[in-house]
């Protein structure tokens, strides 16, 4: 049996968005396999509320400087550090970078996003940093083609979900996410609209918060979508929930590092319709060619809307083979494991 790690993760942040989780998440399966591990940053109210109970102990860090100062205060005795997007790559190696290797903890940078390090001035950061990281991990080939440095892919996975009832299932477009550019969630109501499933009595529902939400309502409205046809949900805490009353998801943004949401919809037998790009590529590979579609592709993406929604046959298919795809291969167990290997493997 090999040895538990002492861990420390280490993130400047105060939210609570898919990288937050994503920590989370981690952290508490590596101490439920009986590692000592304790997180940096995060909404303290909502970090804690996970970790205290696998007794995961937790340290706000809302600015680089804050986790500046916790990283040097709890590595001391720590095997491996694990850093989470680029300010906390920065603070960490301010801390712990220029001491000898032998006398500080491994530094592994998991990276989330397909895209290298910003820019500090002139400098590139991944410059400054990547003479103290040890190595880096992706959470998807899209990430690690992307990303400055060599890196080893390791899977976002998630908990087992139980299996919706199909029959429970309305008929509803979901669309879960950021109303912020990048997520185009524009093209989510173009295709719905599109796709003429309003006439079929098909409604868009459309979860999250952000700037473009009037915008979008504006959008909705000039494409002949009545207020009963699209639903703007807002912030929801029971997501799962909303999720297993849906008959279709559409995921259009094109640049996700993996795509948590639709790892979720997959989890819960949800079928989906997602851009073809990025990290969704990984999540759909092999599945009903339906569940991808061309970025962007406002035609092809109503296209297979209205097709999986008349095929319940093909929908139930579609859910039961990427439910199976989940469990296999984005499982948090998969995940843990090969995180563990890396950290191993610079130790």
């Amino acid at each position: 049996m090999t040895r538990p790690l002492r861990i420390l993760h280490a993130i400047r942040s105060d939210g609570f968005s898919g990288v937050e989780q994503f920590v989370l998440r981690l952290a508490c399966a590596q101490a439920g396999d009986g590692h000592a591990v304790a997180v940096i940053g995060g909404d303290p109210e909502r970090m804690r509320e996970g970790l205290d109970e696998v007794g995961v102990p937790h340290t706000p860090a809302a600015s680089t400087s804050d986790l500046f100062r916790a990283v040097r205060r709890l590595a001391p005795g720590v095997d491996v550090v694990n850093t989470h997007m680029t300010a906390a790559d920065v603070g960490t190696v301010g801390a712990l970078g220029f001491r000898r290797r032998s006398r500080r903890p491994a530094i592994v940078a998991t990276r989330h996003f397909a895209k290298p390090r910003g820019r500090l001035g002139p400098i590139p950061i991944g410059v400054l940093v990547r003479h103290a990281i040890d190595a880096q991990i992706s959470i998807s080939t899209a990430v690690a083609n992307a990303v400055d440095g060599p890196s080893t892919v390791v899977h976002s996975g998630i908990e087992p979900r139980p299996l919706a009832d199909a029959a429970q299932r309305e008929h509803v477009v979901l669309m879960a996410q950021r109303l912020q550019p990048e997520k185009r969630t524009d093209i989510g109501i173009r295709a719905f609209a599109a796709s003429g499933l309003a006439g079929g009595g098909w409604i868009l529902e459309i979860a999250g918060i952000g700037p473009e939400r009037d915008s979008l309502g504006a959008l909705a409205a000039s494409l002949g979508l009545e207020d009963s046809a699209v639903r703007f949900l807002g912030y929801r805490t029971d997501l799962p929930a909303v999720m297993d009353r849906a008959g279709l998801l559409i995921a259009p943004c094109p640049v996700e590092g993996l795509g948590l949401t639709l790892l979720e919809a997959m989890a819960g037998g949800l079928p989906v319709v997602a851009a073809g790009a990025a990290g969704h590529l990984d999540l759909l590979a092999g599945l009903d060619p339906r569940a991808a579609f061309a970025p962007d592709d406002v035609d092809e993406a109503a296209a297979h809307l209205r097709s999986l929604a008349a095929d319940e046959a093909g929908r139930t298919a579609l859910a039961l083979a990427a439910r199976g795809r989940q469990q296999r291969d984005f499982s948090l167990r998969a995940q843990a494991d090969g995180t563990d290997a890396v950290y191993r493997s610079v130790l």
